[in-house]
């Protein structure tokens, strides 16, 4: 069942409890990595994301780009049985993921310390909204609540504008990479201690986590920081700017880097103007500044300037829309659009994993599984259940078969 797929974590087992977006995120990179990943869903209806379109054949895409190289079981954690079984999974598992509102497990009696019991090797992480402890422990949360409370919204957005989120889920992915770090880390800990332990990650923590320059600025100055827009806040010129046809970026993050520009694009006047002479004046007087590259840039495609400054070794880049990242050709090279074969949906394609080894690349990739698709393999394989045996489990409503 372990050990034969050649990633860096082949061998791992993970007992993966968690749904939507967080947690089934950790859970995948770490299959992405060689664990063994059980996804353990509630019978006849499942993972809430298998709710959420597009679908293909009935099967939820967005549940696939999140749930692939696992296998997938029913479980009613309700019933003493089922409660049973995962305490049976819990023995011969390295990890446990869950992302309820704190108290669920608990409440269930599978919290951490039941389970450590059971299996006192054992990493036992929870991500949710607000973490384990402090006043807001017991709220839900949702991608949005953590963007909003978490400061990146203040600082999302046109000058003068609404607070914006962030076109991706950051507020559940950062939670989700965050919580793989501390299992990693964890994991690590195992070998010299040979104990397992608690890891705690909230999703309100991890977008503090990110917030970098804004936080330490705003300690260090006491300004609050507020929307750019587009521009970087520290360094200049760095932005988006318009060509004769579309937008692009330049990133020109020292003073070496402003003078190439300035003589690429026969700006040379700006390099004897003292309102840019440096880094900070050139971020102090940066409406002037972008207004003055502005007039220049727009004079031309998009195509022009980035042959040229991609010539001169200037940082730049197109303003991709996904349908061109799906097709670039660097992004096809590094193999970050995979494509699968699903029983159900057929073939589908999704992102692919962004970690690449030398030596421990994991050698197969599977479709995310459907609901309870390998109960019997699971069950039987693993825990030794006969098949009479699941077959009461299906009748008394513990597992279920799509």
């Amino acid at each position: 069942m372990r050990g034969d797929n050649g990633g860096p974590l082949d061998g791992v087992r993970v007992v993966d409890l968690t749904r939507v977006l967080a947690g089934p995120f950790c859970s995948m990179v770490l299959a992405d990595l060689g664990a063994e990943v059980i996804k353990v869903e509630y019978p006849g209806r499942g993972d809430d994301a298998r709710a959420f379109g597009p679908h293909v054949q009935g099967e939820s895409t967005y549940f696939m780009s999140l749930n692939r190289n696992k296998k997938g079981i029913t479980l009613n954690l309700k019933k003493p049985a089922g409660k049973g079984i995962l305490q049976s999974l819990v023995k011969k598992a390295d990890i446990l993921l869950e992302n309820f509102r704190p108290g669920t497990m608990e409440a269930l009696g599978l919290g951490y310390e039941e389970l450590a019991r059971v299996n006192p090797k054992l990493i036992y992480a929870s991500c949710s909204g607000f973490g384990q402890t402090g006043p807001l422990r017991d709220r839900p949360a949702y991608d949005l609540i953590v963007q909003a409370m978490g400061g990146i919204m203040s600082l999302t957005g046109a000058p003068g504008g609404p607070p914006t989120r962030v076109g991706s889920s950051i507020g559940d992915i950062t939670a989700g990479l965050f919580t793989a770090i501390g299992v990693l880390a964890a994991l690590q800990a195992r070998e010299r201690t040979g104990r397992g332990q608690k890891v705690d990650v909230s999703m309100l923590d991890c977008q503090v986590a990110i917030l970098e320059n804004a936080i330490t600025r705003y300690l260090v100055t006491g300004e609050l920081p507020t929307r750019v827009g587009n521009r970087h806040p520290s360094i200049t010129p760095f932005a988006v700017f318009p060509g004769s046809d579309g937008y692009f970026i330049v990133a020109a993050g020292n003073d070496t880097l402003w003078e190439k520009l300035c003589r690429v694009i026969g700006r040379e006047d700006l390099l004897g103007n003292p309102l840019f002479a440096t880094n900070a004046s050139r971020t102090e007087n940066h409406q002037e500044l972008l207004e003055a590259l502005e007039g220049t840039f727009s004079t031309k495609s998009t195509g022009y300037w980035l042959e040229r400054l991609q010539e001169a070794g200037i940082p730049c880049g197109p303003i991709l829309g996904v349908d061109e990242v799906c097709r670039h050709p660097q992004v096809l090279a590094r193999e970050m659009i995979v494509e699968l074969d699903h029983p159900k949906a057929g073939r589908i394609k999704v992102p692919g994993c962004p970690v690449k080894f030398s030596e421990t690349n994991r050698t197969t990739t599977d479709p995310a599984p459907t609901l309870g698709q390998h109960n019997r393999e699971v069950l039987g394989g693993i825990l030794g259940l006969k098949p009479g045996e699941i077959e009461n489990l299906e009748r008394d409503g513990v597992v279920s078969f799509s």
